[in-house]
């Protein structure tokens, strides 16, 4: 197990590797850059313009700033923000991360909470009104946009009943109500039909008909047995929704005016403030790596016919 994991992490570091590669050549690759005048425009002067590109060394061979940008990763050093006078870009995501950890944080318990039960509801009433219910409304839930859900609950919830602040965090908890309930409702969506999918599939199998030939308790049945051996993909499911949190935050953060990472990389991509998308880039590909490397290594955990070690 232990060298399997070694090897994991590896490959992890490989992948970042490539990941900031690619990241950095193609922002480069877009016209313009972080002090760029548009046509028509004449609040910074050349003179300025030349000054700061100089400061920032964005004038170098592009090659010369892709290795200065690596040796700073390798320090824990991502630069200054261009956007955000006198800002790091490391304090830009240690001032933010709070606030997304939280959300996720939240959007994974939803997700949990609603999306197991009404999967094995569902599952336990296959096409009943249960069913087709839940079915209708997580396909709902799934398919609309997460503007469009955030919109309809600022409009419902927030300005229309007045239950909810509209922006920012001015009664803590509760501010991360909606934006919340609006990132996670596809994901509930999608873990309610595929907890369903799996238990059918499973409830099914011979041994579950086994348990219950043997007298086992209904309750024994389901959670002992059939939920266990249903949970992997659920697993696979639930370590992408964690890892996907962070980058699906980012335009729920924006709506409802939270200072969270989300904000400061929404805000980075208009002003290409190329340190800044770096840095979130980095943070959240890494994020997302370390879950795919947890999902593995459960997978031996809840299923013993899982040999990671082979």
């Amino acid at each position: 197990m232990a060298k399997y994991i070694l090897k994991r992490i590896g490959y992890m570091f490989l992948t970042l590797f490539i990941i900031i590669t690619i990241t950095f050549f193609l922002m480069h690759a877009v016209p313009g850059g972080p002090f760029s005048v548009e046509e028509g425009e004449d609040w910074m002067s050349p003179a300025v313009q030349k000054a700061l590109m100089d400061k920032y060394h964005l004038d170098a061979p592009l090659h010369k700033q892709y290795i200065d940008f690596l040796k700073g990763v390798l320090k824990f050093d991502l630069g200054p923000s261009y956007a955000y006078e006198g800002r790091s870009v490391t304090e830009l995501i240690v001032g933010g991360f709070p606030v997304t950890i939280r959300m996720s944080i939240f959007y994974i318990i939803l997700i949990i909470v609603f999306g197991i039960p009404l999967g094995i509801g569902a599952a336990l009433n296959r096409n009943g009104p249960f069913d087709r219910g839940i079915m209708f409304i997580t396909t709902l839930g799934k398919t609309l946009p997460g503007f469009v859900k955030a919109s309809l609950l600022l409009y419902i919830f927030a300005f229309k009943l007045g239950w909810f602040p509209i922006f920012g965090i001015k009664d803590g908890f509760i501010s991360y109500i909606l934006p919340c309930i609006a990132m996670s409702l596809g994901s509930i969506g999608s873990m309610t039909r595929l907890n369903r999918t799996s238990m059918l599939e499973v409830l099914g199998q011979d041994y579950i008909r086994t348990a219950r030939a043997k007298g086992l308790s209904e309750r024994k049945v389901l959670y002992k047995h059939a939920l266990r051996n249903a949970s992997l993909p659920m697993i696979t499911s639930l370590g992408g929704n964690i890892a996907g949190s962070l980058t699906g935050s980012f335009v729920i953060e924006k709506i409802f005016a939270l200072s969270g990472v989300g904000g400061y990389f929404v805000q980075a991509v208009g002003n290409r403030d190329y340190t800044t998308i770096m840095g979130v880039t980095i943070f959240s590909s890494l994020i997302s790596l370390t879950m795919v490397l947890i999902v593995d290594v459960l997978y031996g955990v809840v299923d013993p016919r899982v040999r990671i070690d082979k």
